[in-house]
């Protein structure tokens, strides 16, 4: 099990099955504009986990076999706790697949925000009632985007996490072919 902020990997007994990270935020003040985050995830081929993402899931699309898509989506922050959910069924996950990094992006809108612009802004991974990973990105407060988490396949094909925060100035489109690249 991943401990906030150690970037270790699972223990690795049993492998993951069916994760969500969710992402909360605080709406926008009265009389600005929305304030926009997405979770995305981009999923790598195994024989090339570091390489072009084979597909991009993010709040408008899902992955071609279905076991990565949005359960929740808000374009606001607006609601209760939150308000934003992705789930990934690692246990019925294609074997030609090796690698998925997940993170979050900020709309820039017209106006230039990072995450310290963010009021109350905080993602979470759990499988079950097991938190695996959680982060308020402070650690990222100059960045536009962020990635969360690293999930990838062993020897065995046991699925394991791995806590990835890393700020990046990118906007959506940009982030999505960047995530993944190496740790800097």
């Amino acid at each position: 099990m991943v401990l906030r902020g150690s970037g270790n990997v699972s223990d690795g007994s049993q492998g993951l099955g069916k994760v969500e990270v969710r992402l909360k935020w605080d709406p926008s003040p009265y009389g600005e504009p929305p304030r926009h985050l997405d979770i995305i995830a981009t999923t790598y081929p195994a024989d090339d986990p570091y390489g072009r993402p084979t597909y991009v899931v993010h709040y408008d699309s899902r992955s071609p076999d279905g076991t990565i898509n949005m359960s929740r989506h808000s374009r606001t922050g607006m609601g209760f706790g939150f308000v934003e959910v992705m789930v990934l069924e690692f246990d019925r996950l294609s074997s030609a697949y090796g690698r998925v990094v997940v993170g979050v992006a900020i709309h820039q809108n017209g106006h230039p925000r990072t995450f310290g612009d963010i009021s109350n802004a905080g993602v979470v991974v759990v499988e079950g009632y097991r938190q695996l990973i959680s982060d308020d990105f402070a650690r990222v407060a100059e960045a536009t985007a962020a990635t969360v988490a690293e999930f990838t396949r062993d020897s065995a094909g046991l699925w394991q996490v791995r806590e990835m925060i890393r700020g990046f100035d990118s906007d959506p489109v940009l982030f999505t072919a960047e995530m993944g690249s190496r740790q800097r």
